[in-house]
């Protein structure tokens, strides 16, 4: 018995190392803008069922020494076709705050599916957790987050935030 529920904990212990991803560093050909984001390519991170996302830093070298950070929202089979000429995606923080973006949409009034958020605050983002996702069209489109992926989005923002 003792076999197995060590077995157990090495395996959700491996499993939850391997499941965040690794940091891309890469530096631009002057050298002043250094971009980190997750490694994507073999597969994109998971939010939700249908959701994938990617973070983003640019730091930008300079007098200020400021950082960007990007949430790419990627969702599976999302070709809605939409009466507006815009779409607004919408990010719900378990303490209330609102991340929006406006998506153009295609000239074939269709949404691709992909949508680009600016995080203003990433340490705001760290201390509080991401509820749901919301994709406003014709219908909303709800996706919740379980506490395992919220937890690991947590994770992976923080090696982003880290990254050097």
């Amino acid at each position: 018995m003792k076999v197995i529920l060590i077995m157990l904990c090495f395996y959700t212990v491996s499993f939850s190392a391997n499941a965040q991803a690794k940091v891309i560093t890469s530096v631009n050909d002057a050298g002043d803008v250094a971009t980190y984001e997750l490694d994507c390519s073999v597969k994109f991170q998971s939010l939700a069922k249908g959701l994938r996302y990617n973070i983003t830093r640019h730091e930008f070298k300079g007098p200020e020494m400021k950082n960007s950070y990007r949430l790419l929202l990627v969702m599976d089979g999302f070709y809605a076709k939409t009466l507006n000429k815009e779409m607004t995606i919408s990010a719900v923080l378990n303490d209330g705050t609102i991340l929006e973006a406006r998506k153009i949409i295609e000239d074939d009034g269709y949404f691709d599916g992909a949508c680009t958020l600016r995080i203003k605050d990433p340490q705001a983002l760290l201390k509080a957790a991401i509820d749901k996702i919301i994709v406003h069209a014709e219908k909303d489109v709800v996706y919740s987050i379980s506490a395992q992926n919220k937890a690991l989005f947590k994770k992976n923002l923080e090696n982003i935030i880290k990254a050097r």
